[in-house]
């Protein structure tokens, strides 16, 4: 693949806008003012300490929305949940595309989806395995 060119815009925590070859994908859409406080279970939270760098209506249309995991507010807020319908594809784990319902694309691990689209290079994104924490987290049954 030859790539013309590729522009990462970090919009805040585990959000990034990657432009390349004309698509527009977004990691992880956290898009919730400073001051939330995000509760994981077992007494565990974090708190939005700082807003996204680019506002949700400035963001401008996205061909794909790429996120590891919707369980945790931290990855998938309210106001990135408002974004999905707008986006031409999401991509997620498969139970996450089971909580979601249209237009989402679940991946197991080890797997890949083709984004195509005329007159653009066709992408191909991978799902990879991960574990949400340190070495002695178990992996959480929805992931």
């Amino acid at each position: 693949m030859s790539v013309k060119g590729v522009r990462i815009t970090h919009i805040g925590g585990p959000t990034a806008l990657i432009e390349v070859d004309g698509w527009r994908l977004l990691t992880d859409p956290t898009f919730d003012p400073p001051g939330r406080t995000y509760a994981f279970g077992w007494g565990t939270s974090s708190r939005k300490i700082a807003g996204p760098a680019t506002a949700l209506a400035d963001l401008g249309p996205i061909d794909a929305v790429l996120f590891t995991h919707e369980h945790h507010d931290d990855n998938l807020d309210a106001a990135g949940r408002s974004l999905l319908p707008r986006a031409r594809v999401v991509v997620t784990t498969i139970s996450g595309a089971r909580r979601l319902g249209e237009n989402v694309r679940g991946l197991a691990p080890w797997t890949s989806t083709r984004l195509e689209m005329s007159g653009r290079t066709t992408i191909n994104i991978s799902a990879t395995p991960c574990r949400h924490g340190p070495p002695l987290v178990a992996r959480s049954p929805g992931m």
